[in-house]
């Protein structure tokens, strides 16, 4: 959701989330504009079950480190909060203790919800490719995952197919039924 119609600074943006006001809220600087991080029930439980197989399976190897839903990083010169993200040790060695992480991360994961538009996801997407970051991008709805890898064509996974780790997280892999499954019996 924007906030504002008019254009504005990267400091303007970071006075605005500074406020006492917004201490609970998440927003992304996009294109000059303040966008209001808003999900649901259904997008938060996709991006879950993602986030924890990746957390468990960074943690056991000891590659790095990974961010959920309120973890921010500086994309391309924009400020973004994917629904999660991993960073390696190797290209940052040390935890940053800032709002958004100056660096753009190896992978960042992004769950479809109703606030997302097109041409936000569209530029988020660019962006991220341009910073050599891989994405995967999760549609509950359609129950699939589109993974984007920098100078590589754009594959869609379906139900029955696997989500592979790829360089970023070699030897990881991720049924999609297993993603898109409610549990219930």
């Amino acid at each position: 959701m924007v906030l504002h119609t008019r254009l504005i600074s990267d400091a303007e943006f970071d006075r605005f989330v500074a406020l006492p006001e917004n201490a609970d809220r998440n927003f992304e600087f996009i294109a000059g504009e303040i966008v209001e991080v808003v999900s649901n029930s259904k997008a938060s439980r996709i991006a879950i079950k993602i986030v924890s197989r990746v957390s468990v399976y960074v943690d056991d190897r000891k590659l790095g480190r990974v961010t959920g839903a309120d973890g921010g990083y500086v994309v391309y010169g924009e400020k973004y909060i994917p629904d999660a993200a991993f960073v390696s040790y190797a290209r940052q060695p040390a935890a940053p203790d800032v709002p958004y992480n100056p660096i753009a991360p190896d992978l960042a994961i992004e769950v479809l919800s109703p606030g997302n538009s097109e041409t936000e996801m569209i530029r988020k997407i660019g962006n991220y490719l341009a910073a050599g970051t891989v994405v995967w991008v999760a549609d509950p709805d359609n129950q699939t995952v589109d993974v984007y890898t920098p100078n590589r064509p754009r594959q869609t996974l379906r139900m029955g197919g696997v989500l592979d780790g790829g360089d970023v997280l070699p030897g990881f892999r991720l049924a999609l039924d297993r993603i898109f499954s409610d549990g219930a019996a």
